[in-house]
């Protein structure tokens, strides 16, 4: 393995930035793309802090993006609310793709509320089928 793939191995190629309007209609999550990667192997989920400070297990709300290869310098905004996927052309040549969550209700409304984003680039499914007696 080359030093140039082990660090792209270990390095996040999104992060969070910020969550903008928590707790109102437009709510949503920016993310900044540092490295040229595939949003659709990110996964972003809503969880809170145990009283010991550490991150939750309790995760609600996942939101697996759909496939979209995006670039380095790219912004990624996720909102809570429904909407139509889009994107624009920022005048520094980077893109900023728009995705909605669907939900009813805002999710960071909460002092402790946490954002998590996991990068999940193999999974595995097993469809569960009950015999009906």
């Amino acid at each position: 393995m080359t030093i140039s793939s082990f660090l792209k191995t270990v390095r996040m190629n999104a992060r969070i930035r910020t969550i903008i309007d928590h707790g109102h209609n437009d709510e949503r999550i920016v993310i900044d793309i540092t490295f040229d990667t595939d949003i659709g192997e990110y996964l972003v989920l809503d969880t809170t802090y145990t009283n010991q400070g550490s991150i939750s297990n309790k995760v609600r709300h996942p939101f697996w993006f759909p496939d979209q290869k995006v670039k380095t310098g790219d912004v990624v905004v996720l909102y809570t609310r429904k909407g139509t996927k889009s994107s624009i052309k920022n005048a520094n040549g980077s893109t900023s793709y728009f995705f909605f969550w669907g939900l009813d209700s805002n999710v960071w409304n909460n002092d402790g509320d946490c954002a998590i984003i996991l990068h999940i680039d193999q999974w595995a499914s097993h469809r569960v089928t009950i015999s009906q007696k």
